[in-house]
């Protein structure tokens, strides 16, 4: 675990940056550790540890506590005519709803994991999870109620586990399903959104808006505390099954139970499987690669969409590692 940790950072190295603090080893050997139910209990007196949908020894410390990761919740932005500080192919996360463009920058999101937010009148929680590169944007109402969600500090096969601020019941990312508390069972609506280079949002959109810091000092923004963790041999803090075809670490794109490597896409630059056309076009750095975001390795663009009568609409996906999909989609289909 210490050469794990030492070797690309991940949430240690989150902390370390975070709160300006000297990480003790110890600690991040606890924080491995599965955690019980009456352990959380003082940090979480309005839990309900008695609903669940999953072994409560699966989920663990991430390293931070609640709230640790401090959400977004009064975002501000910027016109995209206004942006000087973003790469190119820095990576954002695309969303447009009944008209309402912007985008969210991963140098931001890396540092916050959840921004609620409100687009096209929408109330929504855009959410990055750095460790599955799953970027991800929920509707976030809940029987016709709008909720904020913030951060546990707890990981489940290395993915983010969401809180929201009603109940406290707790929210697996990936899946957008309540797997504690009194919510359980109860899943978020997933809204389509690119995971796209900045360049290619603002050509899209040159009269949206990015999202920027509230207080630019607060974190070192642009900067990746993972650094060389998608080219790590194996993910942090996971417990679950690895694939045995493909790296843990290699870059998928899911469409329900089905996926297809980046590996694959790059080869082909397009792919049509039924009515979906997926496509890859280089000029994406990766977010996780070197110290400064803008300097990562080109991954690229993937883009999803479905033939329909009207003509092609953006169909939801998930960039994401292989072991990702395997953890959450176990009886998928990979095509590699």
């Amino acid at each position: 675990m210490i050469g794990a940790a030492t070797r690309h950072g991940g949430r240690i190295g989150l902390i370390a940056l975070a709160f300006g603090t000297a990480f003790v080893f110890s600690n991040a050997l606890r924080a491995a550790a599965p955690e019980r139910a009456q352990n959380w209990q003082a940090a979480w007196p309005r839990t309900d540890f008695t609903k669940h949908s999953v072994d409560l020894d699966e989920i663990r410390s991430g390293g931070p506590p609640k709230d640790g990761i401090p959400s977004i919740d009064d975002p501000k932005f910027v016109p995209v005519s206004e942006m000087t500080e973003l790469a190119p192919s820095e990576p954002v996360i695309g969303l447009e709803i009944n008209g309402d463009a912007r985008a969210y920058p991963l140098r931001i999101l890396t540092w916050h994991e959840i921004a609620n937010d409100t687009v096209g009148g929408v109330p929504v929680a855009v959410t990055y999870c750095p460790l599955c590169n799953a970027a991800i944007v929920f509707d976030r109402r809940i029987d016709g109620r709008a909720v904020e969600f913030g951060t546990t500090g707890k990981l489940r096969y290395s993915d983010l586990v969401m809180y929201d601020r009603e109940t406290e019941s707790w929210w697996q990312q990936f899946s957008g399903e309540a797997i504690v508390g009194a919510r359980t069972g109860t899943r978020l609506k997933m809204l389509p959104a690119r995971l796209e280079s900045w360049q290619k949002f603002a050509a899209r959109h040159p009269d949206g808006r990015v999202l920027v810091p509230n207080d630019p000092n607060m974190r070192p923004y642009g900067a990746n505390p993972y650094v060389g963790y998608d080219s790590a041999r194996v993910p942090f803090l996971y417990d679950g099954e690895l694939p045995r075809d493909i790296e843990p670490l290699a870059r998928v794109v899911v469409v329900g139970d089905e996926a297809w490597s980046f590996d694959l896409l790059r080869r082909q630059r397009r792919i049509e499987s039924g009515d979906l056309i997926l496509t890859w076009e280089p000029g994406q750095n990766s977010a996780l690669d070197t110290r400064a975001i803008a300097e990562g390795r080109d991954v690229g663009n993937v883009l999803v969409q479905r033939r329909t009568g009207q003509g092609l609409v953006d169909v939801r996906y998930d960039a994401t590692f292989a072991f990702v999909f395997k953890a959450f989609r176990p009886d998928g289909v990979l095509h590699k």
